[in-house]
């Protein structure tokens, strides 16, 4: 009886034991029966399925003991990464994901090239077929065993690898030659070789009479890195040696290709830039009309010389009639390409609704005596044609004056000058009052001669100086300033400053003590005379308020002498008083 009590209670016993006392670590997360039997501890590997773990058994590690991976009991000590069972073979140069190369089943790597292509220097052309330790120098390394292979990351540009072979190269000489390090601009990258199919020079494609084989009939001075992409550089002496046209002396384009194709012997040739900046000869109604350049260039040894009447020449009456009545009309080729330039009736050039229409004496003039040096950018200035027309006039000498160039302020369009308008009169001369009623009669001032400088009333107004009688301005010396007394508006009322001049009337005692002139000037046909005595100042009692002055006379210039104001206060007694 206590026998088997033992037996019970060491069987509770265990079954009691707390789980950290498992053989296998407290995280073992499955039951016992899965890999053990009531038979013993030895285990059942075939009751296991380690597919049910984290780590699912396929290729090799089918094959491998449970010990390789799990060297203790407890199973989760193992980790799931390769590195925590493999030596990194590359140490840390690739990464330490093993499976983006290899796989469960064998190390050999047999798709270098593809798994190139996802890095930063996908394998093509040359570099597909070529060994890895050919850019990969250190991947055996000579201290360590044959195994160890490093993949150290590399530089992506050409030269990084290409250097020696860029220093090496002679034939062109790279360096003498400033050549780029970056292979690629002159090498294709998927070629097997540098020269030949290899070169890159799609920069400037060699097609046509370009494909040449010998690189120095274009590179002639030995250097490959400064020659030029225009078609002069290389065919300059070509574009001097052309006479038919002489493209030259015509200044054609030196871009040859404006005209010229890759063809050999550089024909057929096409001048289509004629339509544009010339005229239409592809295009148009002269399009299919003409043969050779001859047929409108007759002088081959200049171009810039053409005909349009020698092919119109049997319309000359025609032409002459349709264009009856156009300003400037005139039978001659620079005049039917000037009106027509691209060659249509349609939209043909009119002068009169240009910036400078023809009017007056202009309709009478042809073409050419204005556009003497061709059509474009003739001047609209009058002195451009008429500075001959002004420099030779007399009457008046318009540069002696400094009369305006600009016809078009006196002048119209009306022929012979005339009549003339003379805007500017101010500034020789203010018209005003009532010299406006004959402001645009010149020859009432002027008698047809313009250069005599009229500046002055009396010039043209002597015979009304002379002629006036109240008063006599003549006999009397008045000044010969009309202005002085005075307006243009009108000759009365009139203004003489006699109290500055001469005597006091206006202010002083005399004010408001007359009435005319002849009171006091009682010659009318001499103002310079004039009277104090008689009927104004009687000598009695002149001669009673003088008795003490020394001198005393009765006369009117001995009066103004010692009165010039008319005053008695400002009387002149200086020395004059009888002594006591």
């Amino acid at each position: 009886m206590r026998k088997l009590s033992l037996v019970i209670g060491i069987v509770m016993f265990s079954a009691n034991l707390p789980a950290q006392d498992s053989p296998h670590g407290d995280k073992l997360g499955f039951s016992c029966t899965d890999c053990h039997n009531t038979s013993g501890w030895k285990v059942d590997l075939n009751s296991f399925n380690h597919n049910s773990t984290n780590f699912l058994l396929v290729g090799q590690h089918q094959t491998v003991s449970c010990k390789d991976c799990h060297s203790s009991l407890v199973f989760d000590q193992a980790g799931d990464e390769c590195k925590d069972c493999h030596v990194d073979m590359h140490q840390q140069t690739v990464g330490l994901e093993c499976d983006r190369c290899h796989t469960p089943n064998s190390w050999v790597v047999n798709n270098v090239t593809q798994l190139h292509q996802m890095s930063r220097f996908p394998l093509v052309g040359a570099h597909s077929e070529a060994d890895c330790g050919q850019c990969h120098t250190n991947l055996i390394s000579a201290s360590v065993s044959a195994s160890f292979l490093r993949f150290d990351p590399l530089g992506i540009e050409c030269i990084d690898c290409h250097r020696d072979t860029y220093l090496a190269t002679t034939n062109p000489n790279h360096i003498q030659s400033n050549f780029s390090t970056n292979c690629i601009d002159c090498h294709k990258f998927n070629s097997y070789a540098w020269l030949g199919s290899g070169i890159n020079h799609d920069f400037f494609p060699l097609t046509g009479v370009h494909e040449v084989n010998n690189c120095t009939e274009c590179h002639t001075t030995g250097s490959f890195g400064d020659i030029s992409a225009e078609c002069v550089s290389c065919h300059q002496s070509d574009y001097n040696a052309t006479s038919n046209p002489n493209h030259s002396s015509l200044n054609f384009s030196t871009q040859c290709k404006d005209c010229h194709t890759l063809s050999p012997g550089w024909k057929p040739a096409e001048y289509r830039e004629h339509d544009v900046i010339s005229f239409p000869i592809y295009s148009g109604e002269h399009n299919g009309e003409w043969n050779s350049c001859a047929d409108c260039h007759t002088n081959t040894s200049n171009y810039s010389q053409f005909t349009c009447i020698d092919c119109h020449e049997h319309n000359r009456a025609d032409s002459d009639e349709d264009h009856g009545g156009v300003a400037g009309y005139e039978y001659s080729s620079p005049a039917c390409f000037a009106c027509h330039p691209l060659g249509t009736e349609e939209g043909a050039f009119n002068h009169n609704i240009s910036a400078f229409p023809l009017t007056g004496a202009h309709t009478s003039v042809n073409c050419s005596d204005c556009h003497t040096a061709g059509y474009d950018g003739t001047s609209d200035v009058c002195s451009s044609c008429h500075t001959n027309d002004y420099t030779q006039t007399t009457n008046p000498n318009h540069v002696a004056i400094s009369i305006s160039n600009d016809c078009a302020l006196c002048h119209s369009t009306i022929a012979n000058w005339e009549p003339a308008t003379f805007p500017v009169h101010n500034n020789y001369y203010l018209i005003e009052g009532a010299h406006l009623s004959i402001a645009n009669d010149c020859f009432t001032c002027h008698q047809g001669d313009y250069n005599t400088a009229i500046n002055s009333c009396y010039t043209c107004h002597a015979t009304d100086y002379n002629q006036t009688s109240d008063p006599a301005h003549s006999v009397a010396n008045f000044p010969t300033i009309c202005e002085d007394c005075h307006s243009q508006n009108a000759w009365t009322p009139s203004t003489f400053n006699h109290d500055g001049l001469y005597f006091p009337i206006y202010s002083g005692r005399h004010n408001n003590e007359w009435n005319t002139c002849s009171e006091c000037h009682t010659d009318p046909g001499n103002f310079a005379v004039f009277t104090c005595t008689t009927s104004c100042h009687p000598q009695s009692e002149t001669d009673n308020d003088h008795q003490d002055v020394n001198a005393y006379t009765y006369l009117s210039s001995a009066c103004l002498s010692c009165h010039p104001t008319g005053s008695e206060d400002k009387s002149f007694q200086k020395n004059i008083y009888r002594s006591n």
